[in-house]
């Protein structure tokens, strides 16, 4: 992504964005990308306004009028006009995430480049986060978003990649890979005697405390008992199964 994005050389290999080789035409490519890094920081006597005013500079909108009409337009789209005249390091770290996207966005960009987006964030504020990103799926805009959390995929992607050591080992529609586990997710109930002797030889998605003892879930062939029941799979159980049987067995637990 710090490649892509113009902030790191390639050590070989060549890319293009839109035909323009990112090595001879930088200038070009940074206007058409906005970038959220994992570790966004701020100034610290720079309130949230002046802050992303001093982005739409960096993003070269030199007409004043033009970038204080924008500035507050970004704020209000992620919600934190109200909070305009905060200092940005006083933020909590969900607005300062909103803030990032705002300073992402508040040059027009083509591209959006996200690395990590909800990493440390409580529910409402990954929830409202995943909000924007899907409401900006409506524009014409493309948002390369990388991340380890799989609900933040299903929620906000259609075009996904899993990497291994390396190399892309899967690229396609989520829907596609959720497909594939199809026919392989269960549900268990299981004793605390039972528990353990599951884990022990299936991978498990999850596990939760009912009346009976555990519900657990599981991606398996054909697993044994009389408690098992077969269930719809999500993007999690079709990474696991795409893991466990494509990639082979025990990368789960070198991950």
């Amino acid at each position: 992504m710090r490649i892509l994005v113009t902030l790191m050389k390639p050590s070989s290999g060549r890319v293009t964005v839109e035909g323009m080789d990112l090595q001879r035409e930088r200038g070009k490519i940074r206007k058409m990308i906005g970038y959220l890094p994992q570790d966004f920081g701020t100034f610290s006597k720079l309130t949230a306004w002046e802050f992303l005013d001093y982005a739409a500079r960096l993003a070269g909108i030199s007409s004043r009028k033009t970038r204080l009409s924008r500035v507050d337009e970004m704020l209000e789209t992620v919600g934190l006009y109200e909070a305009r005249d905060r200092q940005a390091n006083k933020l909590s770290g969900g607005m300062k995430r909103r803030l990032g996207i705002a300073q992402a966005l508040i040059g027009d960009p083509k591209i959006l480049v996200v690395d990590e987006p909800t990493t440390g964030l409580d529910p409402e504020e990954r929830l409202r986060f995943k909000n924007i990103l899907t409401d900006m799926t409506s524009n014409d805009i493309i948002i390369i978003l990388s991340t380890h959390i799989v609900g933040d995929i299903s929620s906000t992607c259609s075009d996904m990649a899993l990497l291994h050591k390396g190399t892309v080992a899967y690229r396609g529609s989520p829907d596609v890979l959720i497909d594939q586990a199809r026919g392989h997710t269960w549900s268990i109930q299981a004793n605390d005697a039972e528990l353990m002797h599951i884990k022990e030889t299936y991978p498990v998605i999850s596990t939760i405390p009912s009346v009976n003892g555990w519900d657990v879930q599981i991606v398996a062939e054909n697993p044994d008992g009389q408690r098992v029941k077969p269930i719809e799979p999500n993007l999690e159980h079709a990474y696991v199964y795409f893991v466990e049987h494509t990639l082979g067995e025990n990368v789960l637990e070198e991950v």
